[in-house]
């Protein structure tokens, strides 16, 4: 039976396959919406943000000083990104969230690598004053 049972079941492999791959691609679809790995990519106002990673942080019981939110001209899929600084107090440390929302959920570059966060000078800034 073997081989040649398979040579002249070949449509029907052939659809077995298909019908594996169909479902595959249905299973992806639904649990990207269903979770914040999936959905748009969208941005919101600095208290947004600002009140998101705040969240985050309580969620995480983590104690904070304080949390500032600034724009940057980097971009994730279009959209602009957004750092929070969080002063966490220790000599003094201070950790940068960059973020967006995806699926209406806060997305941080802890979460995805990919979302920009390097240096940029975005927020706020003293002229700098030399004396001889």
């Amino acid at each position: 039976m073997g081989l040649r049972w398979i040579k002249g079941r070949r449509w029907l492999l052939i659809l077995v396959l298909a019908i594996c791959a169909a479902g595959g691609l249905v299973a992806r679809a639904l649990a990207a919406g269903g979770n914040a790995s999936g959905g748009k990519v969208t941005t919101a106002s600095l208290g947004t943000f600002r009140t998101d990673v705040i969240a985050r942080l309580h969620a995480e019981r983590l104690n904070y000083h304080w949390v500032v939110c600034v724009r940057t001209p980097h971009q994730f899929r279009g959209v602009g990104v957004v750092r929070c600084n969080v002063d966490f107090g220790i000599d003094p440390h201070v950790e940068a969230y960059c973020s967006v929302l995806r699926g209406g959920r806060l997305l941080t570059s802890e979460q995805d690598s990919e979302i920009p966060c390097g240096h940029d000078n975005a927020g706020f800034s003293d002229p700098v004053v030399t004396f001889r």
